[in-house]
């Protein structure tokens, strides 16, 4: 009888700690900047990147070649639709260019950049 029980108990823990990770999601897609840009406190140069970003823990990363080159917070933002396709969003002309958001293709939120939580994790 005990030993059912603890079975039992084992399964609902298993189950417990991967609901909760189905939850977190982690979207990466590919993106150029044709421009130096600033991501948070960072300025990325122009070139290919991949981006990331974790639901979770509201972290947006810029990776080249495995690392982290950039990172700021951001938050979600519900759309009225689900986006179409990848879409960045960046304010400001040539080496003043700023990255405001992303967002992925068949989202239904925007990743908006947060000023006040940029946070830097090294340069290109």
């Amino acid at each position: 009888m005990k030993s059912i029980v603890n079975r039992i108990v084992v399964v609902l823990m298993v189950g417990a700690l991967t609901s909760v990770a189905a939850f977190a999601k982690v979207h990466k897609h590919s993106v150029i900047f044709e421009n130096d840009t600033k991501v948070g406190g960072t300025v990325v140069k122009k070139g290919t990147y991949d981006l990331k970003s974790d639901d979770q823990s509201g972290q947006l990363s810029i990776i080249k070649n495995g690392k982290t080159v950039a990172q700021a917070m951001a938050k979600l933002e519900a759309r009225d639709k689900k986006a179409g396709d990848f879409q960045v969003r960046s304010t400001g002309i040539g080496d003043e260019a700023q990255l405001l958001g992303v967002t992925f293709g068949g989202s239904t939120q925007d990743v908006v950049i947060s000023n006040n939580g940029a946070s830097t994790s090294g340069s290109n």
